[in-house]
């Protein structure tokens, strides 16, 4: 097997969240020498790095810091040739509540790896979210459809989002754009609705969710991963912009009654008012369309729903330890 990305030394921010763990994964399985960026903490916390295998493990430089930290990211990136920039606060209900901190950390956060880019001259692959898009005015969601501002994290999204564009422009930095939509998997936690329907299938006899009727378009994280991968492998990277979605949605309501039949137990579905989102900031609809993916990069989601599901029910299950089924975490 040829490996991909053999001897390229790549950095990672947020590696040790849920997507960026398995990124690293991957990377390294792919030859890469990878250093993981991660979010400082007193007990030096590795997030779900830890879940790696030892062997994998053992590979990566760990560097702990913090994104809005300009010398330790440029002193993290001087000898490498990638980076993925996946470190950000991804809730929105915490948002809500800390939209000052929501942006500190990923607008000036995405300025400080701008900067180092253009001091060590490395390629970035930036990390944006389907919720930059809001409610569909058009469906599906392709890379032209308007960017709303619906709350502070995706308005957060938004300006990291033109911040990569305008350096892309303005200093002719080696940059792409990657927009996933609705990743989940394994080891999500319930920020997440996926795990919070499981969490609460597998141990209540009642499913607490906010709307039910909002549509999205899950995408398998390995699927997400491979987007991640094939982004890096363009000849010229200019700043595009790629949506990482399978083009089919479904409803929250439909998802929880998928879910609880693959658990195969009677659970109730009940609406809690402290999970909707305000009215004129909650995304009704959500589906992509992808492609530009598909035919630039040659990417193709290949994990149907019901599998990936079965995938993530059974991870679940065995670390249920880790998870607080029913409390309405941000």
């Amino acid at each position: 097997m040829t490996l991909e990305f053999h001897s390229k030394k790549v950095l990672v921010t947020g590696a040790g969240g849920f997507i960026g763990n398995r990124l690293v994964e991957s990377l390294i399985q792919n030859g890469a020498h990878v250093t993981a960026f991660l979010r400082y903490t007193s007990r030096a916390d590795l997030g779900l790095l830890r879940f790696l295998p030892p062997e994998i493990l053992s590979e990566i430089e760990l560097i702990h810091g913090d994104l809005r930290d300009f010398d330790a990211l440029e002193r993290a990136t001087r000898a490498v040739d990638l980076v993925y920039h996946l470190g950000a606060l991804i809730s929105i209900p915490y948002s809500y509540l800390h939209p000052v901190e929501t942006v500190e950390t990923n607008i000036m956060g995405t300025l400080s790896v701008l900067q180092a880019c253009r001091a060590n001259n490395f390629k970035l692959i930036h990390t944006s979210s389907s919720e930059v898009y809001g409610t569909a005015l058009r469906v599906p969601i392709d890379e032209d459809h308007p960017l709303q501002g619906q709350s502070p994290y995706s308005a957060s999204k938004i300006g990291a989002d033109k911040l990569v564009e305008s350096y892309a422009r303005a200093y002719a930095i080696q940059t792409v754009t990657v927009r996933p939509f609705n990743t989940y998997g394994p080891g999500q936690s319930t920020r997440a609705v996926i795990p919070t329907i499981i969490t609460q299938a597998l141990t209540q006899p009642k499913i607490q969710l906010g709307n039910l009727a909002a549509t999205r378009d899950f995408t398998y994280v390995d699927d997400t991963v491979d987007g991640f991968l094939k982004a890096a492998k363009l000849e010229e990277m200019t700043g595009e912009v790629f949506n990482l979605g399978t083009g089919t949605e479904i409803s929250i309501g439909d998802l929880a009654q998928m879910i609880i039949a693959l658990i195969g137990k009677p659970v109730e579905i009940a609406t809690d008012d402290q999970r909707l989102r305000p009215e004129r900031s909650e995304v009704q609809r959500l589906v992509s369309d992808n492609r530009k993916a598909v035919q630039k990069l040659g990417w193709q989601p290949s994990v149907p729903l019901d599998d990936g599901l079965r995938h993530t029910i059974a991870w679940i299950q065995t670390h249920l330890d880790l998870y607080q089924p029913g409390v309405y975490g941000l």
